[in-house]
Parts: C-alpha cells; structure tokens; sequence
C-alpha cells in the first residue's frame, strides 16, 4: 500500500521533473556554444519560453514545482561545503546590519507606497514580507497572522515572484556596470535584494560561482530574521483605519484567538550550516569538494530550468497594470536602497 503511494507520487513529480533536467541538458550544451549568455541564462529562457507554448501542460506542475523548491534546497545545502571561510568573513558583522537594515527599510516603504496607491494594510504587509525576505515562503508564513484572505495572498505571490524574475535577470547586469562583478558587493545586492531563494541562486549563477556562494549567504540571513519578521507582524493592528501598533477595536469588544506564531527554520540551513562547519574545521578530501560543486551546479540548472517554465504570461497580465505597478515599483526602490547601503558599508 505504502509503495503505492510512494509510485503515485513519483508518477506525479517524474515529468515536469524529467522536463527540468531535460531543458537544463540542452542549456549546457547551448552553453558551450554561446559562453556569454551561459547555461543558467539559458535555462531560464528556455524554460519561461517553453513553459508559456509547448509545454504550457497542468501534468508537469508538480515536477516543475518540485524542482524550483527541492532541488535548490539540496543545491543549499551542498554549498555548504563550496563556501570557503574567508569569504564568509568577508560579509561579517557588516553583512548583517546590512541585511537588517535592508529589510526593515523595505517593509517600511513598501507598506506605505500600497497604502500611498490605496492598497488595504494586509496586502500591502503581505507585499513587505515577500520583498524583504524571501517571496513565497514568507508571505505564506505571515499570511494568517495578518488574517490576509486567499486572493491577497495569491496576488502578492504573483507580484513577488514577478519581481523576483526582472531583478533575477538585470540585477547582474547592473553588478557588472556598477562594481564590475566584484564578489562582495555583487553578493550583497543579489542576495540582499532579490525576492526567493531560487531567484537569488539563478541571478548570482549569471555571475560566477563565488557570488553564488556569498549571495546565498545574505539570503540565509534574510530567511533566519523571518521569525523577528513575524512576531512584529503578530503585535500589528491590520483593520484598516485603525493605527498600525495598536489594539484592534473588535479585539477590544471580543477577543479574538491569536494567530499561531509557526515559524520554523527551515532544513536547508541546518544541512547548510552543518557543512559548511565541516568544512570549515574538518578535513574534506578535494575529490568529495569537487563532487559537491558539480552536483550542486547540476540541481542548480535544472531548477532554474524549472523556474522559468513556472513563470506564467497569463498571471502577469491577469493581475492588472496599478498592481504590477506597486510590486516593479517596490523592486526598483529596493535596489536604490542597497546601492546606498553597499556603498556605506561595503565601499
């Protein structure tokens, strides 16, 4: 019974798995022929390309989905042995008020420009979380401790993840221009800025594999500050009309039940942080290191294969121009505010 179970799940996940590792082949193949673009580049737009014609299929959801998620999160974890020490050192102290600063910032204004468009103070909180700290997850996380309803919710995934997408593909570009792809500065604007995980892997991959390294690093921080994250949300008057910090009015004539607080931290750090301290004070033979990187690029592809087939033209337009407006709007403020903040702490 058990194991039938387990096939049907697998029926499920095989195509659009199969799909992902398929595209990700053809990439690094293309790849050799055009070095410039490179087979992460090409991966995403191949699959945005095939994802919205060919293979635009429901049956492959479920592989793609897992892909984008599973395959990023053991891709996580393996660069825990990738990562070399020093460079860690090299974000610091620094690296970690950047990160709180960076978010608190991007909450703050992006609160206030959807409530400045006349957006309602849940969506507009929803729209916060995603930016600051990583897309879906979080949004999916403080969602019912604002009590936001089912529509904002999937709205506010779509615009993020969107978002995500553009910034994903010119974040390196302006790297390039503004710090000529120097590891530091360039892991601290893609992996403090971008929205989801997998967005931050994919941009930093159009670099080189050290700003992956690093970048995935700032995004890490971002992760773990999601439990502070959602406690402050937990201490929020969200009835529009009422003051942000205080106690709702039906609160007051009915106490209602507190949202649950579940903020867990995710596995992928733990697998993450305990490799990297293997690493960093073990003995791991080069073989293993190279074996590590080399799986690791290869989930790395295939998930960027699968994100680009997830990334849907009909949702973008769906959603409507004021609505796409507010989450581009968010992006571009978001990238200011991390030039000025690499600037001040990192030259």
């Amino acid at each position: 019974m058990k194991i039938n179970a387990i096939k049907k799940e697998l029926d499920g996940i095989l195509p659009g798995l199969a799909v992902s590792i398929l595209i990700s082949a053809v990439s690094q193949l293309l790849a050799r022929f055009l070095p410039t673009l490179g087979a992460a580049l090409i991966a995403i737009l191949l699959g945005i390309l095939l994802g919205n014609t060919l293979l635009n299929r429901p049956e492959l959801d479920k592989g793609t989905k897992f892909s984008e998620k599973r395959l990023l999160e053991y891709a996580i974890v393996l660069n825990g042995l990738i990562l070399d020490f020093q460079v860690l050192k090299t974000a610091g102290a620094k690296g970690l008020l950047f990160i709180v600063l960076q978010m608190g910032l991007t909450i703050f204004v992006t609160y206030h420009l959807g409530k400045a468009l006349g957006f309602n103070k849940k969506f507009s909180l929803l729209m916060g979380a995603g930016n600051a700290v990583c897309g879906s997850s979080a949004i999916g996380t403080v969602a019912p401790i604002v009590k936001a309803e089912d529509k904002e919710k999937g709205i506010s995934i779509t615009i993020v993840n969107v978002t995500g997408t553009f910034l994903m593909v010119l974040l390196p570009l302006l790297s390039a221009l503004l710090y000529k792809s120097e590891t530091i500065q360039t892991s601290a604007l893609i992996g403090g800025t971008v929205q989801s995980i997998g967005q931050v892997i994919a941009s930093a991959k159009l670099v080189n594999d050290e700003v992956v390294s690093l970048a995935t690093v700032f995004k890490l921080m971002r992760v773990l500050l999601l439990v502070g994250v959602a406690l402050v949300y937990g201490r929020m008057n969200t009835v529009d009309g009422e003051p942000l910090f205080s106690r709702s009015a039906v609160d007051i004539a009915k106490p209602a039940e507190k949202a649950k607080l579940s903020v867990g931290v995710p596995w992928f750090i733990f697998g993450f942080l305990i490799l990297f301290l293997i690493r960093s004070f073990g003995s791991v033979p080069e073989p293993v290191l190279a074996g590590s990187k080399a799986i690791s690029s290869q989930f790395e592809v295939a998930a960027l294969a699968a994100i680009g087939m997830r990334v849907k033209f009909a949702d973008i337009v769906k959603e409507g121009p004021k609505a796409m407006l507010y989450g581009l709007a968010v992006g571009v403020i978001q990238v200011l505010m991390a030039v000025v903040l690499i600037r001040v702490f990192f030259g």
